[in-house]
């Protein structure tokens, strides 16, 4: 630079340097490049030297003043040189400004780079302004130090647009600018606001490890290609967007560090390992996001958008980049590694989402029609029997595990490569969480899907579950769906009751109904009276003459009664009394469990 640190001698630069004001404490003094065959750069030079300069340049001309220190006569005497007189604007070649310091005022309005534009590390120490410039070809700002207010506005930037390690230190202004090229304003500073608002990134948009001390304008700012945020930290931005973005929107590593409310219309959102260190909200559209890892000290909301958005101004965002996106619904693909004791989910699409490593999953909030992974539909056939799963809310990762085990069924979701899969021991405690959290939303008939999937992952559980204890639930599923399957209930109640009906009918009422037999012995004036009832004669005879209106009615009653733990009174053969004992044993309990099932859905 221009000056050096007192007792420091510079490095030399690589350029042929003016050296005029060197030192024996500053042995380099200027580094600016020397202009032509001329020892002195553009700011040493005589003024008869630099006038017959600035006379040969014209519009379009090549310039090279790096390492110059340029006062705003200077260059504002460098930009008549070279304007356009059809225009009236400057308009340069390749310009070399690397390691020049611009110490009062830097105006390019309107001006029309044609060339490399290289600003790499130079130093701003007056307001900057680009406004509606057009860069043709690199733009670099690498490493450059902009001390005052920067304008861009409007700026065309028709190649690589390189801001790498930049540091704004006040206001910079992007707002309505064009980068039609990759640009990057990786590892840059802005220590005051800064304004991307209705810019446009037509590819990458890198803003990897940028550091945004104030606030963060990219209000409907559009990048047709990635936009990446990874590792960049927020220290007081509170709003982020409303921003659309037609392919992904990297935010993992990223930190904020105050309450913000993320506005985000995309195909795709990463939030991998995340930090949010104070309230946040998520307003997504269109986007699949990945929370893997993520760290929430304080609650933030994930809610689906339904409406365009609309600006403070009255206009609707603009969401051309996202026309072939079919679905403006938000799906969550993982939770692993989330704390989510914090975490509120409103209207979320839930099917694809891991939630196995997910800490406190049972104090998740779902508010909305949040949705799940659901079983395959219709009937399958397995071998030679058919196979029917009942309709029910799933975890993704239930699908994965039934899609690996032998002889597994069409329709289960197979997993995306490299997913870790999860068994029911697994499960078990994702489903178990997730009822729960229904539970104290006050949404009983929705968690009775996640107790299903709970009691079907320790059905299948052959390590955490004894085999009694699987053959107790074999049975609980077959007869009601561990309580929440009132058709199967009340289907098996009605076999047993016709069953039932059928052995009464065929052996379990006598031929004919026995009749009380008196039988009396005198002894002088006194009679003696005894009356006697038979033996129930057990029904004899071909089986279709015992199939009669009259026995099916007596059948029917004594079953009825059966049900409700009740005696007919109807006198029985043995075999009869047996059948009836049993019916009001097993019927009772079937009609319980449909009763039960009913309930677990209704309630509230």
């Amino acid at each position: 630079m221009a000056s050096s640190t007192p007792g420091l001698p510079q490095s030399p630069p690589s350029w042929p340097y003016c050296s005029i004001g060197a030192s024996q404490d500053d042995p380099i003094g200027c580094i600016g490049v020397r202009v032509g065959v001329h020892p002195a750069c553009l700011a040493h030079l005589t003024d008869a030297d630099r006038e017959n300069y600035l006379a040969d340049l014209g519009p379009g001309s090549a310039i090279d003043h790096r390492g110059t220190t340029f006062t705003w006569p200077l260059l504002e005497a460098l930009l008549i040189a070279v304007r356009d007189p059809s225009t009236g604007y400057a308009r340069l070649g390749t310009a070399q400004f690397q390691a020049a310091t611009f110490q009062g005022l830097v105006d390019f309005p309107v001006a029309s780079f044609q060339g490399d534009a290289n600003f790499h590390s130079a130093s701003f120490q007056g307001h900057v302004s680009f406004q509606e410039a057009v860069f043709h070809q690199l733009a670099n700002f690498q490493s450059a130090t902009f001390h005052d207010v920067v304008n861009f506005h409007s700026t065309t930037f028709q190649h690589v647009a390189a801001f790498h390690g930049a540091n704004f230190k006040e206001i910079s202004n992007f707002s309505s600018a064009k980068f039609l090229k990759p640009s990057s304003f990786q590892a840059a500073t802005f220590q005051r606001d800064a304004m991307f608002n209705s810019a446009t990134f037509h590819l990458l948009g890198s803003f990897n490890s940028t550091s945004f001390l104030g606030n963060a304008d990219f209000s409907s700012t559009t990048f047709l290609g990635t936009a990446q945020l990874v590792g960049a930290v927020f220290e007081n931005a509170d709003t982020l967007g409303p921003l659309v973005c037609a392919g992904e929107v990297q935010l993992s590593g990223a930190q904020f560090r105050a309450p913000v409310t993320l506005i985000i219309a995309a195909r795709s959102v990463a939030c991998r390992r995340t930090q949010w260190t104070s309230t946040a909200e998520l307003r997504l559209r269109y986007a699949t996001v990945d929370f893997s890892h993520a760290v929430f000290e304080y609650p933030l909301t994930i809610a689906s958008e339904v409406d365009r958005w609309v600006l403070p101004d009255g206009n609707v965002v603009i969401e051309e980049a996202l026309a072939s996106t079919p679905e403006t619904s938000v799906m969550i693909l993982s939770l692993r590694g989330v704390d989510a004791a914090h975490l509120v989910l409103a209207d979320i699409d839930l099917s694809a989402c891991l939630f196995t490593g997910t800490v406190h999953l049972d104090q998740v909030r779902l508010e909305g029609a949040c949705q799940f992974a659901g079983t395959p539909p219709g009937t399958h056939w397995r071998r030679w029997r058919p196979a029917r799963f009942s309709r029910r809310r799933t975890v993704v990762e239930e699908n994965h595990w039934r899609v690996s085990q032998p002889l597994a069924l069409e329709g289960w979701g197979a997993p995306w490569p490299g997913t870790r899969q999860a068994g029911p021991a697994q499960l078990t405690p994702v489903y178990r969480a997730l009822r729960k959290a229904f539970e104290d939303g006050k949404n009983e008939p929705g968690a009775a899907d996640f107790y299903y999937g709970e009691m079907e992952m320790r059905r299948h559980d052959h390590n955490g579950t004894t085999p009694a204890e699987r053959k107790l639930l074999q049975a609980y599923w077959a007869l009601s769906g561990y309580g929440l399957r009132a058709g199967r209930a009340l289907g098996w109640l009605s076999a047993a009751m016709i069953a039932t009906v059928a052995a009464m009918m065929l052996w379990g009422l006598p031929i004919d109904d026995p009749k009380p037999v008196t039988q009396g012995r005198q002894s002088g004036q006194d009679i003696r009276l005894t009356t006697n009832t038979p033996a129930p004669v057990n029904p004899t005879g071909p089986w279709r003459k015992r199939v009669t209106t009259e026995r099916f009615e007596k059948s029917l009653r004594v079953v009825i009664n059966s049900v409700v733990f009740r005696s007919s009174g109807q006198d029985l053969t043995t075999a009869g009394t047996y059948t009836e004992m049993t019916s009001r044993i097993a019927e009772p309990v079937l009609l319980g469990l449909a009763i039960l099932a009913i309930r677990n859905r209704v309630k509230r």
